[in-house]
């Protein structure tokens, strides 16, 4: 019995001594002989600068018309409805002296008006600079008058492992605080928007934490929490945080510019798995695959082609092609980058400047709520004009229109249409039923969004 005592004493102090030396690596005294171990410290510095949102707006909803009402009382093809809506969230505060408050577009999107409540009890009115809906990133500002801010970490050097502590607004309970580690790096295919390259974490996360802060141990911001995975939108451990490096690129082209004019590299392409590598050649089983590059692009430029497998973005490693294109969509246009990447089986390196991504369209259910959840782009190849289906989300309200990764868009209810601003005009001028004339593959076909 004394053994097994004495073995639970060394296991004990083996534990603390762990803790300890991580404190100390992550240069925060957590305790001296005569304390506790205890956050706070780092907490009492951090905890200010992350604030609670309340948002109001209006909500539209489009609802078919019955034929037969239709017929018989001259009514359109739908009505639409308005209704108000109240929310909650959370914000980070990034710069103190311009007032710069970071949160999810989920957030604040739609809203009329935007109340930020700070610690204090200050509650001040917000106002949004811009959003971009792809990588779910708002950007607010307000009085700058006695704020704290956030300082950033590099969240490139994070490791899954690290210790993380969570502040937000769940369930409207302000400045509530959870820890854990990092337990991922790099997912994506969540559904959640476009450019997905998040943070996984097991602090827990719910409701009412996004646009919260993700910080090390240091207090430094470390991610944006964004996403929960659970039924019933509660906590099992698997939340999600959009990366500071990313948020940090975005935030810079919208206080740039008023948006995010996102950069473009210009290839088509899938993961690369074991059976896929043996194939070509290559010597690791995780990158980007390349399928297609396309003409005049940034990637045809620099001399990227066909079958490479990028494995690296500027010496940081990448498991799959949705995290390059994550990482790719938070850079500006005009951005140089340096590619790793194999051909043949031979490692090489390629330095590229990311075009500019103006035909590309951020918000397809800007021109259409059935469009939705598609990525659109200008195509010009082999003597075919018109507007290529660059991504689908899956069970988005695209992909239940039945568009499909790789169709082209040739014509609105007959009208040809070459560019997606054309495309946009079209479907804004039309009334009632909507005919979206197709070429998938060597096939030509119609979708009718009514």
């Amino acid at each position: 019995m004394n053994k097994m005592l004495k073995r639970i004493t060394i296991t004990f102090s083996v534990a603390v001594s762990c803790f300890v030396i991580a404190s100390a690596h992550a240069g925060i005294p957590f305790f001296s002989k005569e304390e506790t171990p205890s956050l706070a410290p780092m907490l009492e510095k951090a905890t200010p600068a992350v604030v609670s949102i309340a948002v109001e707006g209006t909500q539209s909803s489009r609802q078919q018309v019955p034929e037969m009402f239709k017929y018989f009382f001259g009514m359109p093809e739908e009505q639409v409805r308005e209704r108000p809506f109240r929310g909650l969230g959370s914000g980070v505060i990034i710069d103190a002296e311009k007032g710069y408050v970071v949160t999810n577009n989920h957030v604040v999107d739609n809203a009329d008006k935007i109340i930020v409540k700070l610690t204090d009890g200050r509650e001040l009115e917000a106002e949004k600079l811009g959003a971009d809906a792809q990588s779910d990133i708002a950007l607010l500002k307000v009085e700058p008058k006695g704020l704290a801010e956030l300082p950033l970490a590099n969240s490139d050097t994070i490791r899954v492992g690290d210790f993380v502590v969570a502040i937000g607004n769940p369930f409207g309970l302000s400045q509530t605080v959870t820890s854990g580690i990092v337990s991922a790096l790099g997912r994506s295919g969540l559904n959640i928007g476009g450019y997905e390259d998040f943070i996984q974490t097991d602090a827990a996360i719910n409701r009412g934490n996004s646009g919260g802060a993700l910080v090390n141990l240091k207090g430094e911001l470390v991610g944006i929490n964004t996403a929960i995975f659970g039924p019933n939108g509660g906590n099992v451990g698997i939340g999600f945080a959009i990366p500071s490096n990313m948020m940090k690129n975005l935030v810079d082209q919208i206080i740039e510019f008023g948006e995010v004019r996102r950069g473009l590299l210009g290839i088509l392409g899938g993961d690369l798995d074991a059976g896929l590598a043996e194939a070509m050649n290559s010597p690791t089983n995780q990158g980007a695959f390349v399928n297609e590059v396309t003409a005049d692009s940034a990637a045809e430029k620099a001399g990227i082609q066909s079958g490479d497998i990028i494995t690296a973005i500027d010496g940081n490693s990448i498991n799959s092609f949705s995290e390059l294109r994550g990482k790719i969509g938070s850079l500006g246009a005009g951005t140089k980058v340096n590619l790793t990447l194999f051909r043949n089986g031979e490692e090489m390196s390629v330095d590229v400047v990311l075009g500019a991504a103006d035909d590309l369209v951020a918000e397809a259910k800007d021109m259409h709520p059935a469009l939705e959840g598609a990525s659109l782009q200008n195509y010009d190849r082999e003597g075919i004009r018109g507007v290529l289906v660059e991504e689908v989300i899956e069970r988005s309200p695209a992909a239940r229109t039945g568009l499909r990764e790789g169709d082209i868009l040739l014509a609105v209810n007959r009208k040809r249409v070459n560019t997606t601003v054309e495309l946009g005009k079209e479907i804004e001028d039309s009334e009632g039923v909507i005919a979206l004339s197709i070429q998938r593959g060597s096939s030509n076909l119609f979708i009718v969004i009514r």
